[in-house]
């Protein structure tokens, strides 16, 4: 029996493959605008007399913490924060760091350099996956222009770096291309290794097990026993991880979200961000906050975009829980874009857009794209060398 994961009314999902000049051309653009990134974090270091080489890329933030847990494991890195909560490495999910054990184990290379092999590896999966997503429902032309555009938000610098959003993200992509092939028992396996790496990967589960109920309902329960098998797996990475740091203090139900509590970051129904902006707006803040509130607004303009435009209800679950938690949770402001990165399919309504006018309005669409380059490109940048906030 053949599933669809689109909404009621809308058409499956294209079925034909990408062809390989079209996938070669898009991750070449992938590539050229992060190379391009990653160059620039480079010049600014040296213009700002630091020069970390690598310990730029390896050693910002939650990288040190990933680095920590590849080398010695859990309960070896822990600090006290400001409000004298105990911050421990159990917040940080395993899957990176075990892969990068594993590499540095095999390879003749150092728990960094395994790092970044793995981000970087993992970028251009990604960068492949949102392709041929968004070719399966829209064609090449708008396949392409996501992933540039994909590639130029201005915290697409942690796709160059050591941190976890590349490895989510290409799961998750792929999670969703399976989705819309009807391939249920891939998408949840895919889903259970996002589970491992990111406490979002919620997102991706909900988005399988929304599949599953939605094409058991159409079908009245008549049903291949592997679209149930792939919505029971979709979470369980997830869930397992929550578990097991549940268990290892002692109280299995609670114990992750306390962990979690100490790095401030809880369900809060967006209080603490109201409170924020209340502050941001009274007394000034840091430059990437304005920023940052620039892009969660536009997040939620365009996931409405993105819901008048009858997208696969794969696609509208996955990026609505994530825009959901990112309103809804609190935790760092100026991180809120970095969590939003794996929303791709956010772009969607953006690519069509320009894709439409390209003909008749050649010339500003490159303007816009151009300008939309060069500031997130210099900003991500700003962001790994000077900024003094959360990445």
């Amino acid at each position: 029996m053949s599933l669809s994961a689109g909404r009621p009314g809308v058409p499956a999902a294209r079925p034909r493959r990408p062809r390989p000049a079209g996938v070669l051309r898009a991750l070449a653009v992938f590539a050229a605008v992060r190379l391009t990134g990653l160059v620039l974090v480079v010049v600014l270091e040296h213009c700002a007399g630091r020069d970390r080489g690598a310990g730029a890329l390896t050693h910002s933030w939650d990288s040190k913490w990933y680095l920590s847990i590849a080398r010695y494991g859990y309960d070896h890195h822990w600090r006290e924060s400001a409000a004298g909560l105990l911050q421990t490495d159990r917040a940080f999910f395993p899957l990176y760091p075990a892969l990068i054990r594993a590499v540095s184990t095999v390879l003749p290379l150092s728990t960094g350099q395994a790092a970044l092999l793995i981000a970087w590896s993992a970028a251009l999966a990604a960068a492949y996956g949102v392709y041929a997503v968004v070719h399966r429902v829209h064609g090449v032309a708008v396949a392409t222009v996501t992933v540039a555009l994909w590639a130029m938000l201005p915290h697409s610098v942690v796709l160059t770096l050591a941190y976890t959003e590349p490895l989510f993200c290409a799961l998750t992509a792929w999670s969703l291309h399976a989705l819309l092939a009807s391939r249920m028992l891939l998408a949840g396996a895919l889903s259970a290794l996002a589970g491992l790496t990111r406490p979002s990967g919620f997102a991706i589960a909900a988005a399988v097990v929304a599949v599953a109920v939605h094409e058991a309902v159409r079908h009245r329960g008549r049903v291949p026993a592997s679209l149930w098998a792939g919505a029971l797996l979709a979470p369980a990475g997830w869930a397992g991880y929550v578990l097991w740091v549940g268990v290892r203090t002692g109280d299995p139900l609670h114990g992750y979200f306390t962990v979690q509590a100490a790095w401030n970051s809880r369900l809060d129904f967006g209080l603490q961000g109201l409170r924020f902006l209340r502050a941001l707006f009274l007394h000034g803040g840091k430059a990437g906050y304005p920023l940052a509130l620039v892009i969660v607004a536009a997040a939620l303009l365009l996931f409405a975009l993105l819901c008048l435009d009858r997208a696969p209800l794969a696609l509208l679950v996955y990026t609505g829980a994530l825009v959901a938690l990112v309103v809804l949770a609190s935790g760092p402001f100026g991180s809120k874009p970095r969590f939003l990165l794996p929303a791709f399919p956010l772009l969607i309504p953006m690519a069509r857009a320009m894709v439409r006018g390209w003909w008749a309005r050649r010339a500003q669409v490159l303007a816009v794209a151009a300008a939309l380059g060069t500031v997130s490109l210099w900003y991500g940048a700003y962001l790994v060398v000077l900024a003094r906030q959360p990445l």
